[in-house]
């Protein structure tokens, strides 16, 4: 028997969240068994463990998107008992039970070796989050960012994603700008690397000109809607945009004269279906360009009793920086 959170819903169609005992035979199918020993709360992860969000298909369910521990059982000759192993995306613990139980079985290919000089806990402190992060700086560069030409704008820089690519471009060398609504975090985004804060007011606000002053060499967004049509029109000339996420709505209130007179590049960073060699290139990335005390600075731990409680804060936008969830200990 081994400890899982299990979300289950009523005929009602409320959910409801607690730690129960599971046995193996409750587990998915799958090639590989990992004992887990450490997972992470993003904001998908809130969604699974309340009411869904339109993410989980069928209950009872055991969220978590992310997961880091030892090969058990492996009936895929790539991985063999005692392999430490990272999983993230894939809709595991959206559609495929996930990383908030002790064992987790999933399909081989979802794996990714841990690379040397991280374990299972700095993978979790990394997590989605993380991964993406660096999915959106490999994206920039490969478009011709470099130190030196400019500030980096990050938007919800507090966040989960926004936190570790503050820390990830002031590490390689960048000038970051971080746009947060919570001034109380001032201080540790400049703990991060950030040179300077911008006050998401300056930001948050829809403008009748398509184009202002060039600012930025290039920017990570999580925000979209208003904030990212006011920052497509504030991008240096060739510049671009990575979009991470939508916390400010899926609309895009802008034009077109920013991609056509500036020659502005909008690049969509998806980290559930990425292709297996660029998570390796990714993961490879995160263990040489992400300082680990920094990232240190922005764990808090919890416990898989603590879930409940914390799903419900990362949809109120309450979680700054990473949570590191001890599953094993839990």
């Amino acid at each position: 028997m081994f400890k899982a959170l299990v979300v289950t819903r009523d005929e009602d169609g409320a959910t409801s969240a607690k730690v129960q005992d599971l046995a193996l035979g409750d587990l998915p199918e799958g090639e590989v068994t990992v004992a887990v020993e450490y997972s992470t709360v993003n904001y998908k992860d809130g969604l699974c463990i309340g009411p869904g969000g339109g993410l989980v298909r069928t209950y009872p369910h055991v969220p978590g998107i992310d997961l880091a521990g030892t090969v058990e059982v492996s009936d895929d000759p790539r991985y063999a008992p005692g392999d430490k192993v990272v999983l993230t995306g894939w809709r595991v613990g959206e559609a495929h039970w996930g990383g908030y139980s002790q064992k987790a079985r999933v399909k081989a290919d979802w794996l990714v070796p841990l690379p040397g000089g991280l374990d299972t806990r700095a993978a979790m402190a990394v997590g989605t989050a993380g991964f993406t992060a660096m999915l959106a700086v490999m994206a920039l560069e490969d478009h011709g960012l470099t130190p030196g030409t400019g500030p980096v704008l990050v938007t919800g820089a507090a966040g989960g994603v926004g936190s570790v690519a503050t820390a990830i471009l002031s590490h390689l060398g960048y000038e970051v700008a971080a746009v947060t609504g919570r001034p109380e975090t001032a201080d540790y985004l400049k703990s991060l690397g950030a040179s300077q804060i911008v006050p998401r007011e300056e930001l948050n606000e829809t403008v009748k000109r398509p184009l202002e002053s060039e600012r930025w060499a290039g920017c990570v967004d999580a925000v979209g809607g208003a904030m990212l049509a006011r920052v497509l029109g504030q991008m240096k000339y060739g510049a671009s945009v990575a979009a991470v996420g939508l916390a400010g709505g899926a609309a895009l209130p802008a034009t077109v004269v920013p991609f056509l007179l500036r020659g502005v590049n909008l690049l969509g960073i998806d980290s559930v279906l990425q292709p297996y060699d660029n998570r390796l290139r990714a993961w490879d990335r995160i263990a040489r360009d992400l300082p680990m005390d920094r990232l240190e600075a922005m764990v808090q731990p919890a416990t898989l009793a603590d879930l409940p409680q914390l799903g419900a804060e990362i949809l109120q936008g309450k979680v700054k920086g990473r949570v590191v969830v001890d599953v094993a200990g839990s």
